[in-house]
């Protein structure tokens, strides 16, 4: 008798968002396949970023449901170990990490805590999982024992990375994770996260605006646009050959070799 097809990771239906009249979100469906990477891309106020916070418990949605391996999110009614396990099916990573770390606590003690609230691991058995998260986001004994302000943008973003699978998580949510690094160090970050990927197969979504590294991390994407997703498809398919006007455009505003801003021309009475 052949295997059961494995639960996806993550399955989102009729996901939306209203703040009074405004609609933020408006009947998103989204689904991630057990190591799979989906990016969820569009300019600022296209609903992305409030969609991330529903799907990792951030913020309440006014409709819809987020299931993660075929499980429901507990209601609010539910006890807090219940809330707690749920929790840990899905861990996110910001835009920011030195706002997202406590300045006042230590590269290992911060991955610590996270360990000793989700897990058993106590005593060595927890400084070994602490010293195996740094060495697989690629830090070492120097930068464990340091403060997030000793560390440059990318470290304190590997930081970032090493908390959030601590406690294993079945999806990692990116919020624009590598949205405040230099390229050169965005790449390093864009590897290591391959690498991960392929290490645990924890499921990627993906956030961003940049369609420049979309096609380095992910396998599918969605193009939303006021709150309503325009495109969805396999990632090299949508970023060849986008269909919708708006995905169109999102492609032509990706500075391209050789691209130069245009110069603008100086009003009457003015110099240049």
């Amino acid at each position: 008798m052949a295997d059961a097809t494995p639960p996806l990771a993550l399955e989102v239906t009729g996901l939306r968002k209203t703040f009074g009249q405004y609609v933020a979100v408006d009947g998103v469906d989204l689904a991630v396949e057990p190591g799979g990477a989906l990016a969820v891309v569009g300019e600022s106020g296209s609903g992305k970023t409030t969609t991330a916070r529903m799907i990792a418990g951030l913020e309440r949605p006014t409709a819809g449901t987020v299931r993660l391996g075929g499980q429901g999110r507990p209601g609010h009614r539910a006890r807090a170990a219940e809330r707690r396990r749920f929790a840990k099916e899905i861990q996110m990573v910001f835009q920011d990490p030195y706002a997202s770390l406590d300045r006042h606590q230590r590269v290992r003690d911060c991955i610590g805590e996270v360990l000793a609230l989700h897990t058993e691991l106590r005593g060595s058995a927890l400084d070994e999982r602490v010293t195996e998260l740094l060495d697989q986001v690629g830090l070492d004994e120097r930068q464990a024992a340091s403060l997030p302000r000793a560390l440059s943008g990318g470290q304190r973003q590997r930081v970032a990375i090493a908390r959030a699978l601590a406690v294993r998580p079945r999806v990692l949510v990116l919020d624009e994770a590598v949205a405040a690094l230099d390229v050169s160090v965005q790449a390093q970050i864009l590897t290591l996260l391959r690498g991960i990927r392929e290490q645990t197969r924890v499921a990627y979504l993906f956030i961003t605006h940049d369609l420049g590294i979309v096609r380095h991390v992910c396998d599918d994407i969605v193009v939303m646009h006021r709150g309503r997703i325009v495109e969805r498809g396999p990632t090299a398919a949508v970023l060849s050959a986008p269909q919708d006007p708006y995905t169109r455009d999102l492609l032509d505003s990706v500075p391209r070799l050789g691209w130069k801003p245009a110069r603008s021309t100086p009003r009457k009475g003015t110099s240049r």
